[in-house]
């Protein structure tokens, strides 16, 4: 009463545990994390086990905007891949699944390692990025995973 006096505040008090207070960076960074997985609790997302992979991580994220992600980067390899015999989106696919191993995509899409290579060149023609670049990788890989439901 007498500090409400003094600063002209009043206020009540109160406190339960040790007198420092406590981080609010583990706080918050807890709270962010189960909304998250209350949010997606309604979707595929149950537990925070499940945020340990890329795949899981971007389950989180509204469908309307992975789609977008998704058309944003494979849009050209989509065309490409309608009016050709050749599926470009598949090669990117197993390319990326081997880590970016020449000889293991031409073995797996059962051609010779050449069409492997022009085929990556082809497609960072068309998206306008660099297979070599890890960067690139990651944000290819991660337009695949945000492909939409049935595709």
């Amino acid at each position: 009463a007498l500090q409400a006096r003094l600063t002209g505040r009043r206020g009540l008090r109160a406190g339960v545990g040790p007198a420092s207070p406590a981080a609010a960076g583990p706080l918050r960074a807890a709270l962010v994390q189960a909304r998250y997985v209350l949010a997606g609790a309604a979707g595929p997302i149950g537990s925070t086990a499940e945020l340990d992979s890329l795949a899981g991580l971007l389950r989180g994220i509204p469908p309307e905007v992975t789609a977008a992600f998704h058309a944003r980067l494979l849009a050209p390899l989509a065309a490409h891949d309608r009016e050709n015999a050749v599926s470009l989106l598949g090669t990117l696919t197993v390319f990326l699944d081997h880590d970016g191993s020449w000889a293991r995509t031409a073995e797996s899409l059962h051609i010779h390692v050449n069409t492997v290579h022009y085929r990556i060149r082809r497609i960072e023609e068309l998206t306008g990025r660099n297979l070599a670049r890890l960067q690139d990788r990651l944000d290819l890989r991660a337009a695949l995973l945000c492909a939409p439901a049935g595709r």
